[in-house]
């Protein structure tokens, strides 16, 4: 039978990112869209009448946040998470990649080192830059496509000036759920060296069958005193461009200098269509995303057969968590530049290359698999041409 999320919705002319800018970002509009994290499902479909019943008011003057805005949130992950949010935690931000750097430039100082764990969301790089701090860079382990934090390299690498960690967790891109015991260790560390941790949590709903999120601020007082939660519904839901997101700061020593930041640059309100979205996907849509996780699960299925089928020296990361599938193309032997042709060329897929995410990256690809299963299929077919072709 048919599913909901097979359906093709034409995004072109919609001024989407994701397939309107593949021309100008990738030289061809003839490609499949699989890069940028958004998803090609259409919204549930409480939501989209929630935005229509909006619209059709046809006034949108200043906005405010109601209580129940708050209370959604709190509420949903009470439910998911386990995670007792109070209200007074909660600031409203355009986004977690905003929020993350203005984390930055609050609770550091040029020169600063801030903790990234590479192969990862390439913002987090661009926000330590651009703010003139220094990148500390704690790359991950890989086995076998596995990957796993190397904390002892960390405890080496932190000085005096290691003052933040930008954690991504799920990991974007290879698709790990942190287990507490692993959040536990890292965190442990961070306690002891007074380093603050901003947790990019935004994936946290996306969560594969038989996985369990944990967030991190939920370990102990101790570590919640340090941690910056940042969460959206804009991946689950697919409401990015409503630029609607929530960081959590349980500590006041913390929250009143980030709240203080926000004013001083006359940040106060909200999209009106995005405190609808918000409300809604919280409160209405548990069912939709229930099917939606089930339906990119069977999409990861699908492609690790395929690849353990059918291409042999590639290999797949196991996803856990997100809709992001980490292949290793490193059997190709093609530098970064040579894997990125071959994709758009041969495959005719716009994806992300590993090498964007570090120097750990170079010779993966990222996969966006929150998509039509007919794209996912004619995707690997075509690749799989392509590498016969090549050999």
């Amino acid at each position: 039978m048919e599913s909901i999320f097979d359906k093709q919705v034409e995004r072109y002319h919609t001024n989407c990112v994701k397939w309107d800018q593949l021309e100008e970002l990738y030289g061809s509009k003839d490609l499949m869209g699989m890069w940028v994290a958004d998803s090609d499902f259409a919204c549930p479909q409480p939501l989209t009448d929630a935005l229509v019943k909006r619209a059709q008011h046809g006034i949108f003057g200043y906005t405010y946040r109601p209580n129940y805005f708050f209370e959604a949130f709190i509420a949903w992950n009470q439910k998911r998470n386990n995670f007792f949010i109070k209200r007074e935690w909660m600031t409203v931000t355009p986004g977690v990649v905003a929020a993350i750097n203005w984390a930055v430039k609050v609770y550091t100082e040029p020169g600063d080192s801030i903790i990234v764990q590479p192969p990862v969301y390439y913002p987090f790089y661009a926000a330590v830059k651009n703010s003139g701090r220094k990148l500390l860079e704690n790359t991950l382990i890989e086995k076998d496509g596995y990957y796993t934090m190397d904390l002892e390299s960390l405890k080496a690498q932190i000085t005096d000036r290691t003052k933040m960690i930008i954690l991504c967790s799920p990991h974007n891109p290879i698709g790990r759920v942190w287990t507490k015991e692993e959040l536990l260790a890292l965190t442990k560390i961070c306690v002891e060296h007074n380093i603050i941790i901003v947790s990019d949590e935004i994936h946290s709903d996306l969560i594969m069958p038989g996985y369990k999120h944990t967030s991190t601020a939920t370990l102990s007082q101790e570590v919640a005193d340090l941690t910056i939660t940042c969460m959206a519904p804009s991946k689950t839901f697919n409401v990015a461009g409503l630029e609607t997101a929530v960081a959590v700061i349980p500590n006041e020593k913390l929250r009143k200098p980030y709240i203080d930041f926000q004013n001083s640059i006359g940040i106060k309100m909200s999209n009106v269509f995005g405190i609808e979205a918000f409300i809604v996907a919280y409160t209405q849509c548990d069912d939709w995303l229930e099917k939606e996780l089930a339906y990119i699960a069977a999409n990861a299925k699908y492609m690790q057969e395929f690849v353990t089928q059918h291409l042999p020296g590639f290999k797949t990361s196991p996803l856990e968590g997100t809709y992001l599938m980490w292949l290793d193309c490193r059997c190709l032997k093609m530098t970064a530049k040579e894997l990125d042709d071959f994709f758009v060329q041969k495959v005719k897929v716009a994806l992300d290359g590993g090498d964007l995410f570090g120097v750990s990256g170079e010779g993966f690809m990222r996969f966006n698999l929150a998509t039509p299963r007919a794209n996912v299929k004619q995707v690997l077919l075509n690749l799989e041409n392509a590498v016969k072709k090549l050999n």
